[in-house]
């Protein structure tokens, strides 16, 4: 189902996107920020100062560098990529986000074993997940903070913890947002983890949000480490996107060839994508909250790297958008016994989120397809309606002065 919203006039981006702008002709500056990438970079040049980067590094600790890792399509072809062109040693760090699919567990052991290389794999508490779900849900409309923060801080302290002071992810946040762009430098630092990933909130905001019920040293793992540290480190932490032209399409072909990795069906994303966001369960609830608030998702978004790239029409793309997007992913119903909330209440919460101009209207939602492996999704874990409640009440109350959606 598409919504009435106002689209880039070259791709399919609307109005609700993070970022986004439209210049004189309507064009979007995430189209524009391509225009860049493909006419402006040298990336000959690119290339030659990633290689001394990693000369620099290579061989002076116990890893040449440490490659954050979920299993999904980006982390894989940054680890390949790495392993294959430069033969360097990484320390592969793993942040179990809770809610990896059984295939993507099936890709990683090929991925260990095809690669030879070390793996850290760490799972944070669950019962400090859920509430940091919950609470991130309810200030911010997206459950997934602890994730983000997770993935992107977690890495640093085990880059200080083994003194290993390169860290290389995958593609910029050029790439698909323009909270940077391709003309400027994008380290993955602190002031991007601040601008593009913790959702305004620190951890020691999230540890007042939750009135002392967690202990302050769980949430460590969600916490940037100190400048001083890192600096004592002399730490680089960079995109592997900054240095040779990001194409998620064509890399997943390569790493499917290459490495045995195989694709999956992703509720609500069009077959075609099976590439794409395979590693996490909840994946369509994200995408659903996503919709409630902004009138789209995912198909928008791949609709729109594959019209840049001149693989699809922006006719195309609007029907592959009216074909899966605005459905409700059976996914849902083990969301809610993960935090806690009756569907009217997640209702509620993630319109109150909305981003104008878009309003949401749940009588036009249809019911998703049910995925091959449903059933093989964990769903031991859930919360005590009576925690959630006191949660809920507590997070009305610190808004109250605020004018709480739901006070």
């Amino acid at each position: 189902m598409i919504s009435n919203l106002k689209r880039c006039t070259r791709c399919v981006t609307p109005e609700t996107h993070e970022t986004i702008v439209y210049d004189e002709v309507g064009v979007c500056n995430i189209c524009r920020g391509q225009d860049y990438k493909n006419e402006v970079i040298d990336w000959e040049a690119k290339k030659k100062e990633l290689g001394e980067l990693i000369e620099t590094h290579r061989g002076k600790y116990d890893y040449d560098c440490i490659i954050p890792f979920s299993g999904g399509k980006d982390s894989t072809w940054t680890l390949y990529y790495l392993v294959k062109h430069y033969n360097i040693k990484p320390l592969v760090v793993r942040f179990d986000h809770g809610f990896y699919r059984p295939n993507l567990e099936h890709n990683v052991k090929k991925i260990q074993r095809e690669l030879g290389v070390d793996f850290h794999h760490f799972t944070p508490n669950w019962k400090v997940v859920q509430k940091l779900m919950l609470q991130s849900f309810l200030e911010k409309g997206d459950f997934c903070w602890h994730c983000h923060t997770g993935i992107f801080s977690y890495p640093m302290w085990v880059a200080i913890r083994y003194e290993v002071p390169l860290i290389f992810w995958g593609e910029p946040s050029s790439e698909y947002t323009a909270y940077f762009s391709y003309d400027q430098k994008e380290e993955v630092d602190e002031k991007r983890f601040n601008r593009y990933v913790n959702l305004g909130i620190n951890a020691e905001d999230m540890f007042v949000r939750l009135g002392g019920t967690v202990d302050e040293r769980d949430l460590k793992p969600y916490s940037y480490p100190p400048l001083k540290k890192l600096r004592q480190l002399n730490y680089r932490s960079v995109c592997l996107g900054s240095y040779i032209p990001w194409d998620a399409k064509k890399q997943s072909g390569i790493i499917m060839d290459e490495l045995g990795w195989t694709g999956d069906e992703v509720e609500n994303v069009p077959p075609q994508y099976d590439y794409e966001k395979i590693e996490c369960y909840m994946q369509g609830v994200r995408d659903y909250i996503k919709y409630i608030k902004r009138g789209y998702t995912r198909p928008s978004h791949l609709a729109s790297i594959d019209i840049r790239n001149h693989r699809m029409t922006r006719e195309e793309g609007l029907a592959l958008i009216e074909q899966y997007e605005g459905k409700r992913p059976p996914s849902l119903d083990l969301f809610l016994d993960f935090i806690g909330l009756t569907e009217a209440e997640f209702l509620e919460i993630a319109m109150s989120h909305q981003v104008s101009p878009y309003v949401h209207d749940p009588s036009k939602i249809e019911p998703g397809r049910i995925l091959h492996d449903f059933d093989q999704w964990e769903r031991k874990g859930k919360m005590d309606r009576k925690e959630a409640e006191i949660q809920l009440e507590r997070w009305k109350k610190l808004h109250s002065k605020e004018g709480s959606p739901l006070s």
